[in-house]
C-alpha cells in the first residue's frame, strides 16, 4: 500500500474527529555519526543532562530529570553522513524553552560553543533559533509567546508570519 495519497489521485481527509488536546511529542530519537560528538552538542553546549548511555551506540539525554527528550544512536549510521539535499527525513527538531530569558541563555550557550545560526526568526506567536547540530539535523531552538499575544486576524485565526529576530535585543533578555 503506497502512503503517498497525493500521487494516487486521492485527495487527503481533513481530521474529522480531532486527536486529544493534551498530546504531546514526548521524544525524538536521532540517528548519529558519532556518540560521542553528538553529546558533546547535546549535552555540553545545550546543556541536557545524560540519564542513560548504552556504551558507544545510544544515549538519552532531558531536561529537569525527565528519563529522555532526545535519543542518539548510532545503530544504522555510525561514521554516516547527513542526508543530502532533496530527500525526506527530519526537517527539524524543535525544542521548547520556558522563558525568552532561557532562550536568551541558549543563544550565549552557542555563541560560546562558537556554533552559527542558521537563521533567527520571530513569528508572532513565537521567537526561534535554527542551527545544525554536528550530523547535520536541523534544531529549532524557540520560546511561545502567551497565547493572549499571539497575532491574530480580524476572523480571530491565528496570524503568525516571519521577521528578523533581533539576536542583541534577545541577549539583552538572558539572565
Amino acid at each position: 500500500m503506497s502512503h503517498n495519497r497525493k500521487s494516487e489521485g486521492i485527495e487527503p481527509q481533513l481530521t474529522p474527529r480531532p486527536i486529544h488536546p493534551e498530546t504531546r511529542i514526548g521524544h525524538v530519537h536521532l540517528k548519529v555519526a558519532d556518540l560521542d560528538r553528538a553529546l558533546a552538542f547535546y549535552c555540553g553546549v545545550l546543556g541536557f543532562q545524560l540519564q542513560q548511555r548504552y556504551g558507544a551506540q545510544a544515549a538519552f539525554v532531558a531536561a529537569g530529570g525527565y528519563h529522555h527528550h532526545i535519543g542518539l544512536n548510532t545503530w544504522q549510521s555510525k561514521g554516516g553522513s547527513p542526508p543530502p539535499p532533496g530527500t525526506t527525513g527530519l526537517f527539524h527538531v524543535a525544542i521548547l524553552y520556558p522563558t525568552r530569558s532561557e532562550l536568551a541563555d541558549a543563544l550565549k550557550r552557542l555563541i560560546e560553543a562558537g556554533v552559527e545560526l542558521d537563521g533567527a526568526s520571530d513569528h508572532g506567536v513565537s521567537q526561534a533559533l535554527y542551527l545544525r547540530d554536528p550530523d547535520g539535523n536541523g534544531v529549532e531552538l524557540y520560546w511561545d509567546r502567551d497565547e493572549a499575544d499571539w497575532p491574530r486576524t480580524g476572523d480571530g485565526e491565528i496570524a503568525m508570519d516571519t521577521r528578523p529576530l533581533d539576536l542583541e535585543e534577545l541577549l539583552r533578555a538572558a539572565n
